[in-house]
């Protein structure tokens, strides 16, 4: 199914920008299986974390590893843990299955040259297209935190809790402060997404632009990871996408996050702008 066959009727003079088609493109990418299959995928760790970290407390003459420590005073350490684990494949893995199928998806199913006719247009497409990756990419990243903040405070309570400058915050607080840094890592992820349309401007074939987007994401991972480089470390993607854990210190540390921010707006300007020069000069025929 594609989103062509919601919005086949043309749009009415005066509503050439109406939501009906953002609409259609959200029900298409959540209603997917894979995409519903991925977001259950994402909701294992924090699952597992929890459990883990519970059992290994129960059991006679063990601890929980060091890592986990802190889910041990306040549940909400398991959300934490869980973004921080599954920012390095499956997040991003789940944003390139919809990011890579945004526009060869439709070229591949023979409706990207019919749905430019509604009249839609390619750079309403575009916009589009992007909305839908930027609303999964912060449900994704939600997802994760909502389980591993309901499994964390069902198995080890909530109360204050103890940052990482070891000051203590109100429990309203540090409720906020993991839902801003959840919030930070989705405008990361939605940068990652930006990419991924811009591959899939570049293909037919949605697999071809989400197996690029992924090794896109690895590459910037092992690169920021090699001293010898580290010139290029402040340029990738990645590079401050742990800086989410800088929103749990008091005060908040606010330079990783602000030079995540602006790298996430360069990355998303640039393939946007990159995306759109492809796409506006592509023969589409199909």
């Amino acid at each position: 199914m594609s989103a062509v066959e919601s919005v086949t009727l043309p749009v009415p003079a005066g509503r050439s920008w109406s939501s009906r088609f953002l609409r259609s493109e959200l029900r298409l990418i959540f209603g997917r299986r894979r995409n519903q299959l991925a977001l259950l995928v994402l909701a294992g760790p924090p699952l597992l974390i929890s459990i883990a970290v519970k059992t290994s407390l129960s059991r006679p003459g063990r601890e929980a590893p060091d890592f986990f420590g802190s889910i041990t005073q306040n549940g909400l350490f398991v959300a934490l843990a869980a973004l921080t684990i599954e920012m390095g494949l499956f997040l991003p893995l789940a944003i390139s299955l919809v990011a890579g199928d945004s526009v060869a998806g439709e070229a591949n199913t023979g409706t990207l040259r019919y749905l430019l006719t509604v009249p839609v247009g390619r750079i309403r497409l575009l916009a589009v297209k992007f909305a839908g990756v930027l609303v999964f990419s912060f449900a994704a990243a939600f997802v994760v935190t909502v389980v591993g903040m309901v499994m964390g405070l069902i198995l080890f309570g909530g109360g204050n809790l103890t940052t990482l400058s070891g000051t203590e915050l109100g429990f309203g607080e540090g409720l906020l402060r993991v839902v801003a840094a959840t919030a930070y890592l989705g405008v990361c992820l939605t940068a990652l997404g930006a990419v991924g349309i811009f591959l899939s401007t570049l293909t037919e074939q949605p697999i071809a632009a989400m197996l690029a987007t992924i090794v896109f994401s690895g590459a910037s991972f092992v690169l920021d990871s090699i001293p010898q480089v580290s010139f290029l470390h402040p340029y990738l993607i990645v590079h401050n996408w742990t800086s989410f854990g800088d929103l749990l210190r008091t005060p908040v540390a606010w330079s990783g996050i602000e030079h995540g921010l602006y790298s996430a707006v360069a990355y998303v300007a640039v393939f946007l702008l990159a995306a759109w020069a492809r796409f506006s000069t592509k023969d589409v025929t199909s």
